[in-house]
């Protein structure tokens, strides 16, 4: 009730502080506090609803895993829904309120790509005209991180960098919002690029031993003699490919340089495409 007391012109941090701290606590507080949260978001009063979904961010924030589990279930998001919708208190919401709701559940189809019924819940106000357009964050917005993280997060090992941010999102201050808002942006940015890196090299890495493979099988046959026209095609064909795979695999052994396990992969696989380049040439070469 403190922490979205409509009576308090800014947000009660402490207030705030103290209900993220209970929620983590206690073994439902999650499911709980999504249930009292939903109730003052979905208040007449504009102001104790603003509060509402302050809290609520910060929650996010501050609150990991289990409280987004619970959030991303339509149980709690039907609650956001109702505040938008016409047939329920769409009505008689005022404007800023659906605006944020908007951006709230907008913000976690960004921050949360995985959480399918966020994005379903979502893609159906845009489909029933709720929504008409993607709302443009602004740039004191509080956001999370992505969660689950990936397995050697930025988030986890740059440590310099997690200490920053953790500061900034216990300061009151908006500046620091704002730049822990940009510092996140950041290392997400650098976080997509780490896992489109290894994207990348799961990729390529597969493909090799799949073309090196038939390769083999295809050159065996053609030792023996025994290669159809189709088949000497494809052979060519995937030594065509083969040759274009080793520049991309040089190419990935630059980026995973301080990478040593990646590295090592990478290597693993270059030996094996020039070992099935060199054999394709010897062979055709001695037909």
């Amino acid at each position: 009730d403190k922490a979205t007391d409509p009576s308090t012109p800014g947000e009660n941090w402490e207030c705030i502080q103290r209900f993220c701290d209970q929620v983590n606590a206690a073994t439902e507080g999650p499911l709980f506090a999504l249930r009292l949260l939903a109730h003052k978001i979905q208040s007449p009063q504009e102001e104790e609803a603003l509060h509402a979904l302050t809290v609520l961010e910060t929650c996010v924030n501050n609150c990991g895993e289990r409280f987004h589990s619970e959030m991303a279930k339509f149980r709690f998001l039907n609650e956001l829904i109702k505040v938008l919708s016409p047939k329920y208190y769409g009505i008689w919401s005022s404007e800023k309120v659906k605006s944020r709701v908007t951006e709230v559940i907008f913000s976690w189809t960004v921050w949360f790509p995985q959480e399918v019924k966020i994005q379903d819940a979502y893609q159906m106000l845009k489909k029933q005209g709720i929504v008409k357009e993607d709302p443009k964050l602004p740039e004191d917005k509080i956001l999370p991180p992505p969660s689950p993280r990936p397995q050697n997060s930025i988030f986890d090992t740059d440590e310099e960098k997690s200490k920053l941010l953790a500061r900034l999102l216990r300061s009151s201050h908006p500046e620091d919002l704002q730049a822990a808002n940009r510092l996140i942006q950041s290392m997400v940015k650098e976080e997509q690029e780490k896992s489109a890196q290894v994207s990348r090299r799961v990729k390529a890495i597969s493909e090799v031993s799949e073309n090196v493979k038939c390769m083999d099988e295809l050159l065996e046959n053609y030792r023996r003699q025994e290669l159809s026209p189709a088949d000497q095609d494809t052979l060519q064909a995937l030594f065509q490919r083969c040759e274009k795979l080793r520049p991309l695999l040089f190419r990935l052994a630059s980026e995973a340089v301080a990478d040593e396990e990646a590295l090592a992969e990478i290597l693993q696989a270059s030996d094996k495409l020039s070992r099935a380049l060199g054999q394709y040439r010897q062979v055709v070469a001695s037909q």
